[in-house]
């Protein structure tokens, strides 16, 4: 199984620990240990085994209460969203099948597919970063499978409209198409789950990006009982577990999901008006921000190109961006917006001193 180089991933890989103004981190303020087992302790003697296999039934109440509908049987833990994506895929997909996805995307949803001997059309967004529902018509074939998205997008942060996500269950239902979407960002506002209102829709998730806690490596996928059951049975040959120790790590957190989620909503909130603030002296810049998501994708006019704007910046300023060349789309940058807020309008300071200096 061949893979093109994993972009995004490789770039962080590479640049993050160079950062001193991280400001392309897609998490929410990330929380310490301690912060976590201030809210509630853990039971100090307990046994370290796998515990239950697919996860504690207490932490599969705290996922299903982030949904509308759903039974224990319809979650399984993994680690991270990443890893639920890959399942997802590795488990439903097989050579010769044809697969629909979106551009600019998390590249994931492209590459796995095309390994397992898939058909892969990508489909751009367009200027609002919306997907056109005709678009998809026009790629329906015979054998497509699998329609995969994350809503809200990165590196957009945009979410796509009721109207488009409805119509898209329309077009899969008839035919038994799987919706695949990676919810990661979901939580901060009203969007429903594909899980909840589609037969055939795959949720998958995290703590990372809404709860603070990208370092438990913590995700699940949400689906109908008999698509669980199938990725179980490959989850048994990838993980055993996620444990005991991170189920009840896990469940901490979700049981004040409201609490903590409100906390991240409104350093999001400061953190766009800081941004829109810095934009009206900036001319050069300019960015569609999201409603509710941590992420967003600023664009630039600078005779430059996005890896080269991202390495000299890191270099001189310590400011860090993901460059959308990792995405597909030059003269970009991907800007978080659920970190520190403080440094946000540092980070967004020597950013305008370089700018000036290079640039004139």
């Amino acid at each position: 199984m061949k893979l093109a180089d994993f972009k995004v991933e490789q770039w962080m890989n590479d640049h993050e620990m160079q950062a001193k103004y991280n400001l392309t981190d897609t998490c929410s303020k990330e929380m310490s240990l301690k912060e976590l087992l201030d809210l509630e302790s853990i039971d100090l003697d307990m046994i370290l085994d796998y515990g239950e296999i697919t996860g504690s039934q207490a932490v599969k109440k705290g996922i299903l209460s982030l949904y509308e509908s759903g039974n224990y049987k319809q979650i399984t833990t993994c680690h991270g969203c990443l890893e639920a994506n890959m399942l997802v895929m590795q488990t439903l997909l097989e050579k010769g099948d044809h697969v629909i996805t979106f551009s600019p995307g998390y590249q994931q949803f492209m590459e796995i597919p095309a390994s397992l001997g898939c058909e892969v059309s990508i489909l751009p967004l367009d200027a609002h970063w919306q997907p056109s529902l005709e678009a998809v018509k026009d790629a329906l074939c015979a054998n497509t499978k699998m329609v995969i998205l994350n809503n809200p997008n990165n590196p957009t942060g945009i979410s796509f409209s009721k109207a488009f996500v409805q119509g898209l269950i329309d077009l899969c239902k008839a035919r038994k198409i799987y919706i695949l979407c990676d919810e990661v960002y979901r939580g901060f506002s009203d969007d429903k789950s594909i899980s909840d209102m589609y037969e055939w829709g795959i949720s998958t998730s995290s703590l990372s990006k809404t709860l603070s806690l990208a370092g438990l490596r913590y995700g699940w996928i949400k689906a109908d009982e008999s698509i669980i059951h199938q990725i179980n049975v490959r989850r048994d040959y990838a993980m055993i577990s996620t444990g005991p120790l991170m189920d009840a790590l896990a469940t901490i957190a979700l049981r004040h999901k409201t609490e903590l989620m409100a906390a991240n909503k409104a350093r999001i909130e400061t953190n766009k008006q800081t941004v829109r603030e810095w934009l009206k002296d900036h001319p050069h810049f300019e960015v569609q921000l999201p409603e509710a998501a941590t992420v967003s994708f600023l664009h630039f006019d600078y005779p430059i190109s996005s890896v080269e704007f991202a390495e000299d910046c890191l270099a001189e300023t310590g400011v860090f961006f993901v460059p959308g060349s990792c995405f597909g789309y030059e003269s970009y940058l991907r800007l978080g917006l659920g970190q520190d807020s403080e440094k946000m309008k540092e980070g967004l300071a020597q950013l305008s001193v370089w700018c000036e200096k290079r640039f004139g």
